[in-house]
C-alpha cells in the first residue's frame, strides 16, 4: 500500500474506534461497544507504523490533516451531516500542510 492508502485507512480506523467509545458514552450504546472499539484503535496504531517516513513525529504530523479530512467524511457518510464550505476549505488547507510535510524537499 502506498502511504495515503495506509493514512486513510488508519484515520478510518481511529475514527471508528473513537465513535465506538462515543455511541457506548453519549449514545447510551452497550459497553459491548469499547471491544470493537479497541480492536480497532490498535490497528490504527499498526497502520501508523507502515507510513514511508523516516521519523514518526514527521508521519504522525502529516495524519492530522488526513484525520480531519477523513473525519468530514465521517460527519457526511455516517452522520448525514453535510459540512460547510469552511469545513471544506479548512480540510484542504490541512491536506495541503501533509502534503508538505510528509513529501516536501528536504535539504
Amino acid at each position: 500500500m502506498t502511504s495515503i492508502a495506509y493514512y486513510v485507512a488508519a484515520a478510518l480506523a481511529e475514527i471508528g474506534g473513537c465513535f465506538a467509545f462515543w455511541a457506548w458514552l453519549r449514545l447510551g450504546k452497550s459497553v459491548g461497544w469499547l471491544v470493537p472499539g479497541m480492536g480497532s484503535l490498535a490497528l490504527f496504531a499498526f497502520l501508523l507504523t507502515r507510513i514511508d517516513s523516516d521519523f514518526a513525529g514527521r508521519a504522525y504530523a502529516a495524519y492530522g490533516g488526513v484525520y480531519i479530512a477523513a473525519s468530514l467524511a465521517w460527519l457526511w457518510v455516517i452522520e448525514k451531516q453535510q459540512p460547510d464550505q469552511w469545513d471544506l476549505l479548512g480540510a484542504m488547507i490541512c491536506l495541503i500542510g501533509a502534503a508538505l510535510i510528509l513529501w516536501g524537499p528536504r535539504g
